[in-house]
């Protein structure tokens, strides 16, 4: 298998196996939560470079679930009209678009909501304790998944993901930590602390059609491995077309070591969840993916079926051209704290390098 290898997921051609993951523009959106031409330029950028499929960054489905007041949001229609156009500067050239959709939960900050989840736990806020979600409140969000899944199917996109990994919402309901409920959302099996996101998936499969993509941005380790791939058994049985493996909350397997792959720990977590679903669902691996011949090897050794890259394309938007084609690129610098981060207004050091710019 090559790089340069088409992937049909659902119904949709990928025309190669790259992939960029969703990382947020803290800085494009304004409190509204709309497009901006920022936005658009910066995928455009990344898709006229080759890649494959691009997530557009995390979208709120409700202002009360953003990280913050500059956070890109789907939960009105109004906002769908700005996507269309990040949609077709994609498609333009040939990459495919799905959008990560999530809810901060327990971890939304205090100017844009309260923190609720599946239980009341301590939190980071002046309330120190988030609240726990009645039924009633679990189904409502559930339904703003749903329609924010209708709103990118209006806007062109191919499909959605969910955002199931990182500490946030789907991600707090199936972790020991997080979820201390008993009743059917609860932790007592693997069916019921997947059940959030497995409805939220059914539900989108029987209003966006048989075609749409639904991919998770699943947790490779809560607490272990084993453990995450049954969960992700019960994304799967719903109707999930595509796996995106990255962390979640917990950590607790031993069987996890350093065997001098050239890929991390992390990347190993999609590397074992290909080994489990291969030949069923395409599942794709993520995290400190900056050089080319890495990327390659996942690949052709069959290792995973897609690569996400993140600080890669955003250091360098050709850097797909550069694992394609062997072009050149400038490599990320590994930031101990990416400059591409909240608060940095992008002062990424292998961006400015690349485009000539001084701006320190």
């Amino acid at each position: 298998m090559r790089v340069n290898s088409p992937i049909t997921i659902n119904k949709t051609v990928i025309k190669n196996r790259l992939t960029m993951a969703p990382t947020v523009k803290f800085d494009y959106a304004e409190d509204d939560g709309k497009v901006t031409e920022r936005h658009v330029e910066h995928y455009r950028e990344r898709a006229e470079h080759e890649c494959g499929l691009i997530c557009v960054e995390a979208t709120a489905v409700s202002p009360e679930g953003r990280f913050c007041k500059t956070h890109l949001g789907l939960w009105e229609d109004s906002q769908a009209e700005g996507h269309k156009a990040i949609v077709e500067a994609c498609h333009k050239y040939g990459a495919a678009v799905i959008i990560q959709l999530n809810h901060t939960g327990i971890t939304t900050t205090p100017d844009v909501g309260p923190a609720i989840g599946p239980s009341a736990v301590p939190v980071k806020t002046p309330a120190k304790m988030s609240r726990e979600m009645t039924i009633d409140e679990i189904h409502e969000t559930q339904e703003l998944f749903v329609k924010a899944a209708i709103r990118a199917k209006s806007a062109g996109y191919d499909g959605i993901q969910l955002h199931g990994c990182h500490g946030y919402l789907i991600n707090q309901f199936i972790s020991r930590k997080t979820n201390l409920r008993t009743d059917e959302y609860g932790i007592l099996t693997y069916e019921n602390r997947a059940r959030f996101a497995s409805e939220i998936i059914t539900k989108i499969r029987e209003c966006c059609g048989p075609d749409f993509i639904i991919s998770v941005r699943t947790a490779g380790i809560e607490p272990n491995v084993s453990s995450a791939i049954s969960i992700a058994e019960e994304y799967v049985k719903a109707g999930c077309d595509y796996l995106q493996v990255s962390t979640g909350i917990e950590w607790e397997d031993s069987s996890l070591k350093e065997r001098g792959e050239p890929y991390n720990l992390i990347c190993s977590l999609g590397v074992r969840f290909h080994d489990h679903f291969a030949g069923r669902v395409p599942v794709s691996c993520a995290n400190g993916l900056l050089d080319p011949k890495t990327v390659r090897y996942l690949i052709e050794h069959e290792l995973v079926d897609t690569v996400d890259l993140a600080r890669a394309v955003l250091a360098d938007p050709a850097f797909c051209e550069a694992v394609l084609n062997n072009a050149k690129f400038t490599k990320c610098s590994n930031c101990l704290r990416c400059q591409y981060g909240p608060g940095m207004a992008h002062r990424c050091p292998a961006l400015s390098k690349r485009m000539g710019l001084n701006v320190f």
